[in-house]
């Protein structure tokens, strides 16, 4: 078993002594380490089976929480400086860190899925598959209520309200919510639930919505596997994950007129300022509706 606190110890001592930090850069770096080692304690990882997925969860939650996109570079740039010792001390023979990307810089919308590239995504599931419904409802519950990852793999039967159209959602900080569900995904949901019957479930499993084929609770990884898996499958170029979905939920809300104050609600955002990123139009369509709806733009027969 590697000793994990060592692993750190060596790595702040190799920062003061061989790379000659300041005081105040040091511990600048030993912050932002530790945010990533919250992270792993709280999802049971150890630092030798840390895996790029794994981290790019870790990068999605840095935006989930508010952190501004500047601060996540310099955050992840550092998780890349220790990943790299790991590998050089020998306590890892890989760097997961190799194929992560830093978040852009500036006021970009991060990539979303029309209602239509959804349709593609559920419609290329494979139905005669016993998973296939099951998928299915992951990817209408995502898209239809703007969950984390972290909360979906965490919905437990007892959250859900289908009669009265809500689940009960608990967030960030053990925070509680209602959000409401949408009749299709109720409709992918009791889908599911006739595959789920069948099933033999683990102890203590009982209550989770989705499961795997061995009848215990899905992991994040299990998640972001299927959903870029069905993506190729669906034909759709862009790069997306699970996180991608909940954007595309609160991009729809914007575009289809929702207060920014209900919006943030629904995602259980603790900042408005983090949830205002979805502000952010592009400006090509920004330009379109210019160019046809202000009246200096509007075209007259002029004789």
């Amino acid at each position: 078993m590697i000793d994990q606190k060592g692993i750190v110890k060596a790595y702040v001592r190799y920062l003061k002594l061989q790379r000659n930090m300041s005081g105040n850069t040091l511990d600048a770096y030993q912050r932002d380490l530790r945010k990533l080692l919250d992270y792993l304690e709280h999802e049971q990882l150890a630092i030798s089976d840390v895996t790029l997925a794994d981290l790019e969860h870790f990068s999605a939650s840095l935006h989930d929480i508010g952190i501004h996109p500047r601060s996540q570079c310099r955050i992840l740039s550092g998780i890349r400086s220790f990943f790299k010792f790991v590998q050089l001390d020998g306590y890892r023979d890989d760097d997961p860190t190799e194929l992560l990307e830093s978040p852009q810089i500036g006021d970009h919308l991060p990539e979303v899925l029309t209602t239509q590239e959804v349709d593609r995504l559920e419609e290329s599931i494979d139905l005669s598959k016993w998973e296939g419904h099951r998928n299915r409802a992951i990817i209408e519950v995502l898209f239809s209520c703007g969950l984390r990852v972290s909360e979906l793999v965490n919905l437990k039967l007892s959250d859900l309200y289908l009669d009265e159209e809500y689940v009960r959602v608990l967030g960030k900080g053990s925070k509680e919510r209602l959000v409401p569900i949408s009749p299709k995904a109720i409709q992918e949901l009791r889908f599911w639930f006739n595959v789920r019957n069948l099933m033999k479930i683990k102890p203590g499993e009982e209550d989770y919505v989705f499961l795997n084929r061995r009848g215990a609770h899905l992991t994040r990884t299990m998640i972001l596997i299927m959903i870029k898996a069905q993506a190729k499958e669906a034909r759709i170029q862009k790069t997306i994950s699970p996180h991608t979905l909940r954007h595309s939920f609160a991009t729809a809300l914007l575009e289809g007129g929702a207060d920014l104050r209900f919006i943030q609600a629904l995602l259980g955002h603790e900042d408005i300022g983090t949830t205002e990123i979805y502000t952010h139009i592009d400006t090509s369509t920004l330009r379109q509706e210019i160019l046809e709806h202000h009246p200096r733009n509007k075209k007259t027969n002029l004789k």
